[in-house]
């Protein structure tokens, strides 16, 4: 079997190479015989064998004479582990690229395509004893009520769901690609701001007083939020500045704001939220099913696609 493993390095090889190419000719002459149940050429196997034999005998007789001996034994398990290792390429190269990593949807290991895993990183939420297990079989939107929060609800059999944080760069990563999604494949999309830090609750409260008073105007000033300093959108000059360039009365914003039917309201949301189990943002569902973490555009559309197929 060592004229299938010959014929794969000198093809390769052969690009580069002329003489590569000629092994590679004898390669895949021998390989057709054995296909065909015919004995391999034997001055081709015997080349290979013997420049094999000759390398190992610079550095070991015993091995050499081990390897003679057993050429066609090492010919196969090489043949096996070189299809072993190839099925875990391609099936890696698979997943990479329907779910941006390597070992399958929203898992973290080392994967070589995304080395350093940007694919998959999340601003960690601020829960503490979590009652379930931060794994991504648990996040859900079952008996989830996402009524009070943003939406566009355009009638299509298609809905996506991005729970984000204002300060989360991953989020800030993933929101284009999701507006471009929303836009593009015209699916129904819901909005929904989750507060990675304590720090940003006072956001979720803007956001819902903005909705809650100017509706569609709410979506132009949203995008807005994920461009400007992430810092600086917490001083309470700065936010007012910005509502003041989008024309919405500032006077009516912070009468909402001190509205404790808007902190009922927010915090509701807010536990509501929480029953998906999501341990970090942006969290992304499209027609129900999680996506963690700020996954390349093709990933998304690849879903919103499979839906539409079956």
């Amino acid at each position: 079997m060592i004229c299938i493993i010959a014929l794969i390095v000198f093809s390769i090889l052969g690009i580069f190479s002329a003489t590569h190419r000629v092994l590679a000719k004898e390669a895949l002459d021998c390989v057709f015989r054995r296909v065909t149940l015919r004995p391999c050429n034997t001055g081709f196997n015997e080349k290979i064998k013997s420049q094999l034999v000759a390398r190992l005998l610079n550095r070991s007789v015993f091995a050499a004479r081990i390897f003679n001996k057993y050429f066609e034994v090492f010919s196969w398990a090489f043949l096996i582990l070189m299809v072993a290792s190839t099925f875990w390429v391609v099936k890696g190269g698979y997943n990479y690229y329907l779910y941006g990593s390597c070992n399958g949807l929203n898992q973290s290991g080392f994967c070589a395509f995304d080395p350093k895993g940007e694919n998959n990183k999340v601003t960690e939420i601020n829960v503490q004893c979590p009652e379930v297990e931060k794994k991504e079989e648990n996040v859900t939107l079952d008996n989830v009520d996402l009524s009070s929060f943003p939406t566009k609800n355009i009638g299509s059999k298609n809905t996506v769901v991005l729970i984000g944080c204002y300060e989360c760069d991953y989020t800030r990563k993933a929101y284009p690609d999701i507006q471009k999604l929303v836009k593009e494949q015209k699916t129904n999309y819901t909005f929904a701001h989750y507060p990675a830090k304590e720090t940003t609750n006072y956001l979720s409260e803007i956001g819902y007083c903005v909705y809650k008073e100017y509706g569609e105007r709410f979506w132009q000033f949203n995008d807005y939020l994920f461009t400007v300093d992430k810092v600086a959108i917490y001083g309470k000059d700065y936010m007012e500045r910005i509502l003041d360039n989008f024309e919405f009365d500032v006077n009516k914003i912070n009468q909402c704001l001190n509205n404790s039917e808007t902190v009922d309201a927010v915090e509701y949301q807010l536990e509501q939220l929480q029953k998906t189990h999501l341990y970090g943002t942006p969290t992304v569902f499209i027609n129900g099913k999680a996506f963690v973490g700020p996954k390349p555009y093709r990933v998304y559309r690849t879903e919103i696609k499979k839906f539409i197929i079956f």
